[in-house]
Parts: C-alpha cells; structure tokens; sequence
C-alpha cells in the first residue's frame, strides 16, 4: 500500500503535466482552426508546449516532494495561454493575426498572474519551483510581447523582453549578481508595467508616435530598475569577491525584474 501511495504521489504531477501539454494542442487546434494559422504558428506553439511539459515534468521529478499543487494548475493554465500568444505572434510574420484575439489572450494571461500567487498563499502551498515556474512563463511573455511590437516600431523594444535573460547570462560570468535584493515596491511595479505597457502598445490603439512613447517610458523605467539593482549588488560588501562558478547563495536577483506579483506569488 505505501508503494502505491508513493507511486501515486509521483505519478499525479506527470499527468497533470500532460493534461497542461493536452490543453495546449487543443488550444492550438482552436486557433487553427479559426485564424487558418500556418506553419510557423503551429511549430512554434507545438515547440512550446512540448518545452513546457519537458521541463515542468523534468523539475518536478527532482523536486521532493514531487507535488504540483493549485496554484501551479493556475501558472500552468496561464503559461497555455502564452503558448497561444507565441503561436500567433509566430504566425504574424506571415500574416497579421487578430489583434483582439492575440490582446485577448495576453490580458488574461496577465490578469491571472495575480491569481496563482493567492491561491498558493491561501493553500500553504508555496514552493520554489511553483515561484520558478511562474517567474519563467512571466519572462517568457515580456519576450514574446517584445518581439509582436518589435516587428512595428523597431528592433530596440527586444531589449525589454531580452534584459532579463542578459542578466542571468551575466549573472554565470559574475556570480555576485545572484544576492539576494532587499524588497523593492519600486521594482514590483517596474516588472508589473512591462506587460501592461507592451501590450498597450500592441493593441494598437495609438498612434505610432504615441505607442513608441509607452514602449520607450516602459524600456527607461527597467533600465533603471536593472541599474539600481546591480549597482546597489556591486556596492554589496564582498560582492565581487566571489569566484566564476560559485554556487548561487540565493535565488537570482534577476527574477526580482521578470513579475511584480510572481516574486510575491510563492
């Protein structure tokens, strides 16, 4: 009976990682069906989903105990609906998807990102791979994001979505970029508006002068979160001292940029 239970503890987290992969292609097959979305759409959302459900069933296999829990059933529903943003945003470089359909899914992706991290609060079921988790589709969005109103005002608005993977690509040169940051309302609300302000401007509701704006006030506010924090992390005592490789005391300080409600969500 104890190999069942144990059998059974470690198994459900793997099937609801499927059903999350199920969940996906249905969500893909919707949209095929309704926009007629062409290759580049279905295999970078097909990609995705089947990223998320390697890593996810990956991670959850080395956590102990190897519990999903109701608030990543929410982070897992919400990164579905990123796959769903990626695929059209895929699919724009052949034609232009609908723009109240691709803003559909990202405002409710972003509404629910307040979501997962009350319930994991109210469930006692915070855990670090829940706030990894959560930290990951949040980034994964911004990059998204970035690259769907790139492709109208220019190049430079990928260094919003990309900011935060340069920052943990240098935090594996300089490990004292990984020290803990003290909280900071300020950079909540900074990571909180880069969501926001990028899809603004891909609605499309202003003019391009004015969408340039929003994108440019949304790149100057996390330039100078990402700023703040790394100088006040060099100043740290000892922050250099640390060797190449050496094993992060904490989580990365780079999350602290990725959501505003996702560091508070576990």
């Amino acid at each position: 009976m104890a190999l069942n239970n144990t059998y059974d503890a470690r198994s459900r987290p793997q099937r609801e990682t499927a059903v999350g992969a199920g969940a996906q292609i249905l969500l893909l097959v919707l949209l095929g069906t309704a926009i007629g979305m062409g290759t580049a759409g279905w295999l970078t959302g097909l990609a995705f989903a089947f990223a998320t459900w390697a890593v996810l069933t990956r991670a959850l296999h080395r956590s102990r105990p190897p519990s999903f829990g109701p608030a990543n059933r929410v982070t897992l529903g919400r990164a579905t609906l990123v796959g769903g943003v990626t695929a059209l945003v895929a699919d724009s470089f052949r034609s232009a998807p609908p723009v109240s359909l691709l803003v559909g899914l990202t405002a409710v992706a972003l509404i629910l990102d307040g979501v997962d991290g009350k319930v994991a609060r109210r469930t006692g079921t915070s855990t670090a791979l829940g706030a990894r988790f959560d930290m990951e589709v949040d980034a994964f969005l911004i990059l998204v994001l970035s690259v769907y109103v790139a492709m109208d005002l220019g190049p430079w608005v990928l260094l919003i979505g990309g900011m935060r993977y340069v920052f943990v690509a240098a935090a594996r040169v300089w490990p004292w970029l990984t020290a803990p940051l003290p909280p900071s309302t300020a950079r909540k609300t900074v990571a909180a508006l880069q969501g926001v302000l990028l899809l603004l401007a891909g609605a499309r509701l202003l003019p391009d002068p004015a969408d340039a704006g929003v994108v440019g006030l949304a790149l100057g506010l996390l330039v100078w979160s990402f700023g703040r924090d790394v100088v006040w992390l060099w100043r740290r005592p000892g922050a250099v001292s640390a060797a190449p490789g050496e094993e992060p005391a904490s989580a990365p300080a780079a999350a602290a940029h990725v959501s505003a409600r996702g560091l508070l969500a576990r």
